[in-house]
């Protein structure tokens, strides 16, 4: 049960940074790909339907973490305590952009709220991007089970490390570019207009610069992580991932070059759910590993519950999944087709 688990949080955060992936992506490019105001309207109606529910997978995620394994949600929210803060303002403040730019047919106050969502859609999938590295790299975990770590030390990768050091920055660059491109691909295939061919001649250079940010990627975290490749050549699920990511890569350059826009969108989604399954299998069961000592690592099998809460909570999880999955789809099938702005006083 607790591989089972470890998947099933696993997935659940894969999917959230897939679908709140693509409505942060048109964030970050909210400002460069429209121009007026009704171009503006335009991109918030295209994220329009999905952006809040989006969010619901980062609770269900949480959620299932709590349930399954504590002892990891209690350890890294008390060790990234101020990380996490951040996140939270940013998901509000980009929340709280979306919703008042429209109240007033003020220009001032509508660019003021655009620059809010922009720069809370940027910071991000930064701060998630170096989470991401915290957990690839490992934190000072002790004998408690808990750490303590600033925000930055010497930005080494050794001990003391911080949460921003060289290598955590680049992969928070690295998922800001990644999640950008997947924005560009997305509105590509929802909109139409100026906005679509600067979305389609944004896509191109951002996902060319994936493909260079990625082998770096690889390349430092051979350097910082070694173990985690150990893991990913003893895993087949760590090779289905990579080939899935690998195939996702394939189709997002083969839809740009052919404006087969839904095909690049798809795509860049499976190359994201792709590289985060690989690297959960090449991790697996290690959930937060120690700096310190390997030994005081939290992993699924020491941090899990009881094998009969697991079991209790696999009967919810049968339930609410499915549920959650027959949403978005009914989602995207009222919501098919060209994204337009609302009328002045309507929507967005």
């Amino acid at each position: 049960m607790e591989m089972l688990w470890f998947w099933l949080v696993s997935v659940m955060i894969a999917i959230y940074a897939m679908m709140d992936g693509f409505d942060f992506g048109a964030g970050i490019l909210h400002l460069f790909v429209a121009k007026t105001n009704d171009e503006r309207r335009q991109v918030l109606a295209a994220i329009g339907p999905w952006w809040d529910g989006n969010e619901v997978w980062l609770l269900a995620g949480g959620g299932a973490l709590f349930l399954a394994f504590p002892k990891v949600l209690a350890s890294g929210f008390s060790g990234f305590y101020l990380a996490m803060f951040l996140v939270l303002w940013c998901l509000v403040l980009r929340g709280i952009g979306i919703e008042f730019r429209s109240h007033l047919r003020d220009g001032m106050w509508r660019a003021f709220w655009d620059a809010v969502f922009a720069v809370a859609s940027i910071l991000l999938p930064i701060l998630l991007g170096a989470a991401l590295g915290n957990v690839v790299r490992g934190v000072p975990i002790d004998a408690t089970g808990y750490f303590n770590i600033p925000l930055f030390t010497s930005f080494g990768i050794h001990n003391p490390v911080g949460i921003l050091d060289w290598y955590t920055v680049l992969m928070g660059v690295f998922v800001l570019v990644t999640i950008a491109g997947h924005g560009a691909t997305f509105l590509g295939w929802k909109t139409d207009g100026r906005v679509h061919a600067r979305a389609v001649n944004a896509g191109l250079p951002l996902w060319s610069f994936v493909i260079i940010l990625w082998l770096v990627m690889t390349a430092a975290t051979l350097r910082v992580t070694p173990a985690l490749f150990h893991g990913w050549a003893t895993s087949p699920l760590a090779w289905l991932a990579t080939l899935i990511y690998i195939a996702g890569l394939g189709a997002v350059m083969f839809g740009l070059f052919k404006g087969r826009h839904l095909l690049a969108f798809i795509g860049s989604g499976a190359f994201i759910l792709g590289i985060l399954a690989a690297t959960a299998a090449s991790v697996w069961p290690v959930m937060l590993r120690s700096t310190l000592n390997p030994e005081w690592s939290l992993t699924a099998h020491n941090a899990s519950v009881a094998a009969s809460g697991l079991r209790k909570g696999f009967i919810w999880w049968i339930i609410g999944f499915p549920i959650a999955l027959g949403y978005f789809a009914m989602l995207f099938r009222l919501f098919r087709g060209k994204a337009q702005a609302a009328g002045e006083g309507e929507g967005y």
